[in-house]
């Protein structure tokens, strides 16, 4: 783990998934070692980004002109990142996305655990989605408060998505991935993460058309 006198950006958590996808896809590959400069490389990153990158996570010391042993370097950016031990989630808003999100595997690998859906919606109430239950809103403050949950994910349309964060809050939760079209006005204590898909949009347009009038000037 990091030393609590580094400091840790932003920009260096946003990129550890994409090493460990590499670093793993490596391992199931047959290789054993890698260095930062060949990670770099793999990565298309400044060498010096990405040592700095792994001093803040890795424990494990690489061997002279040899590298990391990927197995150790593997279970040290798990760690860093808190994927190898499981956090318990509750997702509210089980609309299509919301749906989509259940059903998705791949949260597993990363240690997260969606126990239970919640919607307001009487067709919903009672029924199975991707093998999850759908509760009643209702019952979230009390599930939460119960597990003991500490994670949440939002899925909710903009009226609605600050009134049930604040009530997560209030039961216990610290960290709410928002998918709700608008920012959540929440105490510092409480971790969030914004997706904004029209912001996303916005940005891949920009680029496609910086893409194509390049190829016509060409």
């Amino acid at each position: 783990m990091a030393d609590n006198d580094k400091t840790l950006s932003l920009a260096t958590l946003q990129r550890m998934p994409g090493y460990l996808r590499y670093l793993k896809q490596r391992e199931a590959e047959g290789a054993e070692y890698i260095s930062s400069v060949g990670l770099a490389e793999a990565m298309q990153e400044n060498p010096s980004v990405v040592k700095k990158d792994l001093s803040m996570a890795v424990v494990s010391e690489g061997k002279p002109k040899v590298g990391y042993y990927i197995p150790d370097l593997v279970r040290d950016i798990e760690s860093f990142m808190g994927y190898d031990n499981e956090k318990n989630a509750v997702l509210v808003g089980t609309g299509k996305l919301g749906q989509a999100l259940l059903g998705y595997v791949g949260f597993e690998k990363y240690g997260l655990n969606i126990v239970a859906g919640f919607d307001t919606d009487p067709s919903l109430i009672g029924k199975e989605v991707h093998g999850k239950k759908i509760l009643s809103a209702d019952k979230l403050k009390d599930a939460v408060r119960k597990l003991k949950v500490k994670m949440a994910v939002l899925t909710l349309p903009a009226s609605q998505a600050q009134k049930t964060a604040d009530i997560l809050v209030d039961a216990g939760v610290r960290a709410i991935w928002n998918f709700s079209p608008v920012g959540l006005n929440l105490p510092d204590t409480v971790a969030v993460k914004n997706e904004n898909m029209a912001a996303s949009l916005a940005v891949l347009s920009a680029k496609l058309k910086e893409i194509l009038k390049k190829e016509e000037n060409n």
